[in-house]
């Protein structure tokens, strides 16, 4: 859709359409309906928007597994990609799913800084960067509203970590405000203009973020957004915020707007055309996804298989690390590969919390292997435990007792026992979060099926959910408990992933057990009345971790290859919570020695979304770093351990050798203040900054970096002498490929200002641009680096003449041709 030409006549329109309400329709329409839709007005022909969680695919209003997403691969593989054509081809993928779901709003993208490799989050958002978040974030804008469907940026601002995040006071300087964290929204918003932005839960210097005048300024009278600011789920909080540039509080009907505006309106302590901006915005938003009469949505104007490419961008955002000539693999020359970990075939395509979706299905690594290799032994050893709690029952053991089908039967029932609603589902592991179901009207709920387990023996059985529940086994009770979250626990964490009780039964293989559970749903208020989760599931049998190490370690021996794949699982990467190391859960360092040890052509695959420690990385042949790459993950992994796909990743956040090591590790308030003391020197930027020693601290791998299967070097680099405020340098850079097929490279190009009167980093990211070459082949990139981003912020823009020093290359320490540009006095 263009941006700029049909916004004046949509404006038109939503004027019309306001002139024509009330004061009380217009004050509802500034809530939300219920959990994730708008309110309706019929007569001004005005649908309910349907808004929905991302941003890694979109999962609609109800979280269920009948109507499965595309899940593509997490923002930090994305962002990996460094490329901003697979970001807008992934914002156009999910938008084209948002369609189908009856989606007109996806929560998303989320451009939060790693400001710390501790935030929970991480995998959520994009970078360490402002510069390439921004330029990934306004890509991934352009893809989703040129189909038709409004991206949501968020969380403005500072919201870089989960701890006490309803409540914390993020302490930020004016010049890391502007230059860091703000700098990640603007382009995504002045140049992509971005239909809507989330404010966030957390403050910033005391106030909180939906009250907070950064909503004005800079976001509408600097940047020109005319977009609506919707909160985050229950961020609003008072109707101090109705006077604020906030526009929309969700979730709905019930909020603190409402009465308490319309008579604040009425009393005018609240001017009318505050209201009146609000609600023309919300109008405006209405007619761009065609909810409005007079706009029909738009047809989607890029659509290619989704699937597809999910495989392909979670290939371009692989990262190969370490590679001592192991790879590629020549299939030909493969006779047996021992595939070993927990996350070899439980892998984790998607980091925890709100953005969950569920897709159809998923390829593990050892599916992609065994897919790629057909004829070739792939055997796969566990190695060591790495996921914990309960497993869902496999689906193909239940049986529905209502229909005689695979499934489960689920029925909400009232006060009197009489049946609400009946459902037949395909999983045991269920989410009322949104959709038709009456949670609230409902006095309990049950579910029943029959599972016929594969194999014999002792087998702890349990539920995981918040209040109270019980759980009968053939008849008779086996559990019956009241579950509660932790003290302090975040909320939704605790919801998302709830606590667990369980008791051992004996099964015997072929023998049907007829599984009942129950919950009751009385006495519940405000948001909880309407919302669950539960799982019905077993617990992992107790086994000795010497002896799946030794047996991983004799399965390698017997093999050509050894593929290891490690990673984190739900309770170390999730929305709710930040980490607390960045150690890889349980033994999986003993694991990968004692494989390496075994076989010296060992390759290690990282399915984590986020940095983790990787002492080993000198005793491997080659490290590859595949972040939670979505449900294709297994295929796109074969596709580049066999050399089908070029390993396109770089790294969009700097790994430390040791957790000490990391520059910034404070995510915990203290009395309710988190300080950001190091304020300009984020990531990379805090790495160089410290001072050189004998022995110098430095991460095991840098910003930017990353191998490919060829030699793409830089040959040249040209660029004007001289530059003006508010303009831009054409940066010229010519590439080669000195190896023997095609491959991708990524330029990168960084500022130095070393005889500044200012303090700076010592070097920052100023632009960008990946490169694809034949092999032999050679060309030539132009990147344009806007001279604002040489300017720093002193209340206000401020632009320091004198030269500036441009280094060229393909990693933050990896700059081999520079160039001097002058900026001239403004």
């Amino acid at each position: 859709m263009d941006d700029s030409t049909p916004v004046s006549g949509m404006e038109q329109h939503a004027a019309g359409a306001l002139a024509a309400l009330t004061l009380e329709e217009k004050v509802r329409l500034l809530t939300g309906r219920d959990l994730w839709s708008t309110q309706a007005i019929d007569g001004i022909g005005l649908r309910p928007m349907v808004l929905s969680d991302g941003p890694s695919g979109v999962r609609g209003r109800a979280w269920d597994e009948r109507d499965p997403s595309l899940n593509l691969p997490s923002a930090t593989a994305l962002s990996s990609t460094w490329d901003p054509d697979i970001a807008r081809r992934y914002g156009a993928a999910a938008a084209v799913e948002a369609r189908r779901k009856g989606v007109d709003v996806i929560l998303g993208p989320t451009i939060n800084l790693h400001r710390t490799p501790l935030a929970g989050r991480h995998f959520e958002c994009f970078s360490e960067d402002p510069v390439l978040t921004a330029g990934l974030a306004a890509a991934y804008v352009r893809g989703v509203q040129g189909n038709g469907v409004g991206a949501t940026l968020k969380h403005y601002v500072a919201n870089d970590a989960e701890t006490d995040r309803f409540t914390v006071n993020n302490v930020v300087s004016g010049r890391a405000l502007h230059e860091l964290y703000l700098l990640a929204f603007e382009q995504a918003v002045v140049e992509a203009r971005a239909w809507l932005v989330m404010s966030a839960y957390n403050a910033v210097n005391g106030v909180t973020m939906t009250e907070h005048p950064l909503l004005e300024s800079p976001l509408n009278d600097e940047w020109g957004f005319d977009g609506v600011v919707v909160s985050d789920w229950t961020a609003v909080r008072s109707l101090d915020s109705a006077a604020a540039a906030q526009d929309l509080v969700m979730p709905g009907p019930d909020g603190p707007w409402g009465d308490a505006l319309l008579e604040a309106v009425r009393t005018e302590k609240i001017p009318q055309a505050v209201v009146d901006r609000k609600v023309a915005r919300i109008l405006t938003l209405a007619a761009r996804v065609g909810a409005l009469d007079g706009y029909p949505p738009v047809a989607p104007s890029w659509v290619e298989d989704g699937v597809a490419l999910a495989r392909e961008a979670a290939a371009e955002g692989t990262v190969l690390l370490v590679n001592h000539g192991e790879l590629p693999w020549d299939a030909a020359a493969l006779r047996s590969v021992a595939v070993i970990g927990h996350n070899a075939v439980q892998a984790r395509t998607q980091g925890g919390g709100s953005a969950t979706v569920i897709p159809a299905h998923v390829v593990s690594p050892l599916d992609g292997l065994r897919a790629a290799l057909p004829g070739i032994e792939v055997s796969h050893a566990l190695g060591a435990l790495v996921h914990h709690g309960l497993a869902d029952l496999p689906p193909r053991e239940l049986t529905n007792p209502a229909t005689g089908a695979p499934g489960l039967r689920a029925r909400f029932l009232d006060e009197d026992g009489q049946e609400l609603l009946a459902e037949d589902r395909l999983v045991s592991s269920l989410t009322y979060f949104g959709g038709d179901a009456p949670v609230a009207a409902a006095a309990a709920f049950e579910l029943t099926t029959r599972w016929t387990p594969t194999g014999s023996g002792a087998v702890r059985i349990g539920v995981a959910l918040l209040g109270p529940a019980t759980l009968h086994v053939d008849g008779q009770p086996l559990l019956e408990c009241l579950l509660l979250p932790e003290d302090g626990a975040d909320l939704v964490a605790a919801f998302l992933a709830p606590p667990k009780a369980s008791a051992e039964i004996e099964t015997t293989a072929g023998v049907p057990v007829d599984l009942r559970f129950t919950y009751s749903l009385r006495g519940r208020q405000g948001i909880a009345a309407t919302v669950f989760r539960f799982q019905l599931g077993t617990e992992p049998v107790p086994v000795d971790e010497d002896d799946l190490i030794a047996a991983a370690a004799r399965a390698a021996a017997d093999a050509d290859v050894a593929l290891v794949v490690v990673g984190t699982n739900a309770t170390v990467e999730s929305e709710g919570f930040d980490r607390t190391t960045l150690a890889l859960p349980g033994r999986q360092d003993d694991l990968v020695r004692a494989v390496a040890a075994a076989n010296s052509r060992t390759v290690v695959v990282v399915n984590a979304g986020a940095p983790v420690l990787l002492p080993w990385r000198d005793q491997v042949a080659a490290v590859l770093v595949s972040y939670f790459g979505g449900q294709e993950t297994g295929h796109a992994l074969a596709d580049v351990l066999l050399g089908h796909a070029e390993p396109g990743g770089r790294l969009p956040t700097t790994w430390p050798a040791t957790m000490d090591d990391a520059p910034i590790l404070n995510t915990a308030p203290t009395d309710d203040e988190l300080h950001y003391d190091e304020d300009i020197h984020v990531g990379y930027r805090a790495w160089l900054r410290r001072p050189a020693a004998a022995a110098p601290v430095r991460p095991a791998f840098w910003f930017g970096s990353g191998l490919g299967y060829t030699d793409i070097t830089v040959t040249s680099v040209d660029a004007p002498t001289t530059a003006i405020p508010g303009g831009v340098i054409p940066v010229r850079v010519g590439v080669r490929n000195n190896g023997r097929r095609a491959g991708k490279q990524v330029i990168q190009i960084y500022a130095e200002r070393a005889d500044s009167t200012v303090e700076r980093p010592a070097r920052w990211l100023v632009g960008f641009a990946p490169v694809r070459l034949p092999a032999g082949g050679t060309g030539l990139a132009t990147i344009d680096v806007p001279t604002r981003l040489l300017a720093h912020w002193s209340a206000g823009w401020q632009y320091e003449p004198g030269a500036f020093t441009l280094r060229t290359g393909t990693c933050a320490v990896d700059l081999p041709h520079s160039t001097q540009v002058t900026l001239q006095p403004s």
